[in-house]
């Protein structure tokens, strides 16, 4: 089975390309330049898109409008080449590249996301000392973190970002595109106008 599995939750996007459980290549990028990622990586290992089975997508939490980004990539290349989705928690994908950790994502306005999934502010993150805390909301909240006891590997450590080859080992459940669902935890900060 070949998967190509993504995430653009995080200010770092990152894309896999999967075959049968094992990772082919994987390239990080942003949100807005992930088809471009995509399209390298399907030619640099001699794919094509109608070679895919399935996709995988990082359904958050994470930047709202990164998040869409995602999904609407996942629904529209699945609607065309006619495969299904699973969705995979941004928080277990990067659970799952540094088991042990607390995963922890900025939420912007001086806030976390958490397992959970939850929005906390970063000095009532509640682990036990030593306990190593990573994604890009350890990295943004490092000072407040290391004082509450946790450790933060350097800010260039690949466990800070949500790699797509994660996701592609988590993802169950297959189906529709229409039926992945993002994780917002929190209301966006637009509302609609009366």
């Amino acid at each position: 089975m070949l998967i190509l599995a993504f995430d653009t939750a995080t200010d770092v996007a990152t894309c896999a390309l999967v075959a049968d459980g094992e990772p082919l290549g994987e390239r990080t990028s942003t949100a807005t330049t992930l088809l471009a990622e995509v399209d390298s990586l399907l030619r640099e290992h001699g794919r094509t898109p109608g070679e895919l089975d399935a996709l995988v997508v990082g359904t958050g939490p994470g930047s709202f409008t990164s998040t869409r980004i995602g999904l609407a990539i996942a629904r529209g290349l699945a609607l065309a080449l006619e495969i299904p989705v699973a969705g995979v928690s941004t928080l277990e994908a990067l659970a799952a590249g540094a088991p042990g950790a607390v995963p922890v994502i900025d939420a912007r306005r001086g806030e976390v996301f958490v397992p959970g999934p939850g929005v906390t502010k970063p000095d009532a993150i509640s682990v036990a000392l030593g306990t190593m805390c990573i994604g890009d909301g350890a990295r943004r909240h490092r000072v407040v973190l290391e004082e509450r006891g946790c450790v933060i590997p350097p800010d260039d450590d690949v466990r800070h970002r949500p790699r797509a080859r994660f996701h592609a080992a988590l993802a169950t459940g297959f189906g529709p595109a229409g039926a992945i669902e993002p994780i917002y935890v929190r209301a966006p900060d637009a509302v609609p106008r009366t």
